[in-house]
């Protein structure tokens, strides 16, 4: 594993990347894949031995929202969260930056992965003593930043240093989803059809592969064959069906109605709901 990356100088020789220790390179490891050191953490808490004196809380992920990573394009998403320092603390930004993070694994201190905004936060000041940020992370998929096993739940913080080398770095301060972008398709047919005959629909589901950058067959898993009836707006699960070992789906009905055919996937932990593209078919 190697470390990437992953924060900026502030006012020239300040940098958030201070709080970040190269980790052994490991030969198992796909190339860009982040690893993550800190000079000590609390096992507890996720928050590394501190100079200072600062308290974060009210993180927020991306709105709320899961995070939806593919194969090739930066996924871009805000954290916002508050910092509460002690009055004397000089916070301008040729002393002090700070930035939120997110990390896969139980806590900061045992985390196998740790994305970092590039760039300090923006603050603004509510009062005396508590600052309200704005930071964004950066995901490159394409460079190596998540393996596969990566999927699923991340844990967020925050860290803060300052001009003199004070610092402070915690976790366990809320939860996110890191998920592989998903891709479903439909053909339904033959076109047109006769009342009364069968309407075969065939597709594939995939998701996002992070360590090839390519798409690959999602298997093994529940997708709801639906239809809606021509100058309707609603969907009917007709039947349930399984994908494959290569992702594939297949699945009969009755043709009855002028309509549109799609699969369905619910989503899971480390992969999102995805709906196939309607596809129309004439009864006659």
């Amino acid at each position: 594993m190697h470390i990437r990356a992953t924060v900026a100088a502030v006012a020239g020789a300040l940098a958030l990347s201070a709080l970040v220790v190269p980790a052994a390179q490991a030969a198992d490891a796909p190339s860009g894949k982040a690893a993550f050191s800190s000079a000590s953490a609390d096992a507890d808490s996720g928050t590394t031995a501190s100079t200072l004196d600062v308290t974060f809380s009210n993180v927020k992920v991306n709105s709320g929202k899961n995070i939806v990573v593919g194969t090739t394009n930066v996924v871009s998403f805000p954290v916002t969260y508050t910092v509460t320092h002690a009055a004397d603390l000089d916070t301008s930004s040729d002393n002090f930056a700070t930035g939120p993070l997110i990390y896969h694994g139980s806590s900061l201190d045992t985390a196998d992965n740790v994305l970092i905004s590039d760039d300090p936060a923006t603050c603004t000041a509510a009062s005396s003593t508590v600052l309200n940020c704005k930071g964004v992370i950066n995901i490159r998929p394409a460079d190596g930043d998540l393996w596969n096993s990566d999927a699923g739940t991340w844990g967020a913080g925050a860290l803060a240093v300052t001009s003199n080398g004070d610092e402070k770095m915690q976790g366990g301060l809320g939860s996110t989803k890191v998920q592989r972008y998903s891709k479903l398709t439909v053909n339904a047919g033959p076109e047109p059809v006769y009342k009364g005959k069968t309407i075969t629909s065939t597709g594939k589901l995939s998701r996002a592969n992070w360590e090839d950058n390519a798409y690959h067959g999602y298997t093994n898993q529940p997708v709801k064959l639906q239809f809606r009836k021509a100058g309707t707006s609603t969907y009917t699960t007709v039947k349930t069906v399984y994908s494959d070992q290569y992702g594939n789906l297949k699945a009969t009905a009755t043709a009855t109605y002028d309509g549109y055919w799609r699969f369905s996937f619910a989503g899971t932990t480390t992969t999102p709901a995805v709906n196939a593209t309607g596809d129309y078919v004439d009864v006659r």
